[in-house]
């Protein structure tokens, strides 16, 4: 199947973009709800209650990469929709530009959804976190957290399979919440729905920008690394996280 025919037989983009809304909305929810289960289940041990919220949202995050890669590729974090973008804009092989900003939108709102859902469920009213995470460690750690994200999500997308890509970013997410300072948001869209929770998993305002500029160049770097070992990489930009599936629809 050449590019142009590859292209066209995506899934519609309102499906996707629905896609890119869930899947967000539902790690983001994975994220706040089990730091808050886990505040409570784990009160005064803070190394119990961070390895409770890695472990879960490691294993959300794999599931909702199988459950709904196929219809958007499940990115479900902008800077990922942007190097998708970025890689694959000379060969064809990447989203669109104006199909990228509908997945960042859908992204964004899909996460600030998940952590009022998080609150709802465990009774907890919406309010702005109280927690500063803008050192200069933590922002380094952003850098590294996503820098290997990227360079991750786009190397498996030569070679792997669905299952093997899905199982690897959440190891990587999972171990990255222990190895940087950040605890790897890795991911505008998750980093401001978390200002919305004054719990475990929150992160205060003020933060947000500087780690939104931490994981932007986090990814310029992931993305200069690829093209370095993978010189070739562009060519399969689009099947980043995963393939998406042809449309079959009538």
């Amino acid at each position: 199947m050449n590019v142009t025919s590859a292209v066209s037989s995506r899934p519609h983009l309102l499906r996707r973009v629905l896609a890119e809304f869930v899947g967000t909305a539902l790690l983001v929810t994975v994220v706040v709800g089990s730091g808050i289960a886990a505040q409570r289940l784990s009160p005064g041990d803070v190394g119990l209650q961070l390895l409770e919220n890695s472990l879960t949202t490691a294993l959300g995050l794999a599931v909702l990469i199988l459950m709904l890669g196929p219809v958007s590729g499940a990115h479900f974090n902008p800077v990922v929709t942007l190097a998708d973008w970025f890689l694959g804009r000379r060969a064809g092989t990447g989203l669109p530009l104006g199909a990228a900003g509908s997945y960042i939108a859908a992204q964004i709102v899909g996460g600030i959804s998940g952590t009022l859902l998080a609150g709802v469920m465990f009774d907890v009213a919406p309010a702005f976190s109280q927690n500063d995470r803008a050192t200069d460690g933590h922002l380094v750690g952003e850098v590294v957290a996503t820098a290997g994200l990227v360079l991750l999500i786009f190397a498996l997308a030569r070679s792997s399979t669905a299952p093997v890509t899905a199982a690897a970013v959440g190891a990587y997410i999972g171990a990255a919440y222990w190895f940087t300072s950040s605890t790897s948001f890795a991911n505008p869209a998750v980093t401001i729905a978390r200002m919305f929770t004054d719990t475990f998993a929150g992160i205060a305002p003020g933060a947000v920008p500087p780690f939104v500029l931490a994981q932007a160049l986090g990814a310029a770097l992931g993305i200069a690394l690829l093209l370095a070992l993978y010189p070739t990489a562009r060519r399969t930009a689009g099947d980043a996280v995963v393939p998406t599936q042809p449309d079959t629809t009538p």
